[in-house]
């Protein structure tokens, strides 16, 4: 709903007056049969055929991945004369490759499953992703779904810009990998770029370009899992002079609530001292965690309603 009137409100300051009207409806009845398979009930479903339909999915638990591609699976079928789905977390996309046999590229498995949403009558439907762990993974849809990789990004520059000390801010990326994919987003940021190597059951990182020495530097990555490689780039960089550091990924997923070691007030946290963790709400858990310093969301309402705006709401 927030995305809806975020799109409306943002469409009237463009002087955009010439849009497809845009509902939003919660008319998914999501209950399930005693032994645990969904139960699913779409209320005038009927209303769908000859729209445009766009739905917001959620994949965060693979609990829940099964009834959602039941619903996805259903409105081409009602007749929606386009359907748009929006999928801000590719859950299983740093599962991407195989480096053993054996091994299973899961981000491959789940690309499959997305490519057999119906055709509409406008053809194949479309699947907008925020920063996919690796661009290459567009290849791994069919011909029959059309992928739209976007970026929170913009959400980061808007941020950075109003900081008191936005001219002596550097970005730096925590490997190569996430250099490749977003340093030509930060225009004339000086950037940083570190290294990690293993040594045994040990992560080790360092500044491999780059001089972090008294500037705030923001650490940019596409997600975070437990936190360990951010620690370990926090320690490198202010070990190489930084007198700041902040964070910024765009899933924050936090497995076994491994966030709570960021949190201000406790000894790890004031060990790091990082003065800003900014994330998404690409994930239902994200808005909880930004009641604690130094946690905030940046919605992706303003770049979905961008996005809409830009091209899929224009008659």
């Amino acid at each position: 709903q927030k995305i809806v009137e975020k799109t409306q409100k943002r469409g009237s300051a463009k002087g955009l007056e010439k849009l497809y009207r845009i509902e939003f409806r919660r008319t998914i009845e999501w209950k399930c049969f005693r032994d645990g398979w969904p139960n699913i009930f779409i209320e005038s479903v009927k209303e769908c055929a000859g729209k445009d339909v766009i739905f917001l999915a959620n994949f965060a638990t693979p609990e829940i991945v099964f009834e959602q591609l039941s619903v996805i699976f259903a409105f081409p079928r009602y007749l929606a004369r386009s359907f748009t789905l929006i999928l801000p977390y590719f859950p299983t996309g740093t599962m991407e490759r195989v480096d053993t046999e054996g091994q299973i590229a899961t981000a491959k498995t789940l690309a499959v499953m997305l490519s057999a949403i119906p055709l509409t009558a406008r053809g194949p439907p479309q699947l907008v992703l925020f920063d996919i762990h690796a661009l290459q993974e567009r290849f791994y849809f069919s011909d029959s779904i059309i992928p739209r990789l976007e970026t929170a990004i913009p959400l980061l520059l808007r941020k950075l810009e109003s900081l008191d000390d936005h001219e002596n801010v550097a970005v730096a990326f925590p490997d190569d990998g996430a250099y490749k994919r977003f340093s030509g987003m930060f225009g004339s940021y000086d950037l940083i770029t570190c290294v990690k190597r293993r040594e045994g059951t040990k992560r080790i990182v360092s500044v491999k370009d780059g001089n972090p020495s008294g500037r705030h530097v923001i650490i940019v990555d596409d997600l975070v899992q437990t936190g360990g490689t951010l620690m370990e780039c926090c320690k490198a960089l202010v070990a190489q002079g930084a007198i700041r550091i902040s964070a910024y990924v765009t899933h924050a997923i936090f497995p076994n609530d491994s966030w709570k070691q960021f949190i201000s007030d406790n000894d790890v946290g004031r060990e790091f001292g990082l003065s800003h963790f900014w994330f998404t709400d690409s994930l239902p858990g994200s808005v909880s965690i930004a009641k604690y310093k130094p946690f905030e969301v940046l919605s992706l309402t303003d770049v979905l309603s961008d996005m809409l705006l830009d091209y899929d709401l224009r008659k």
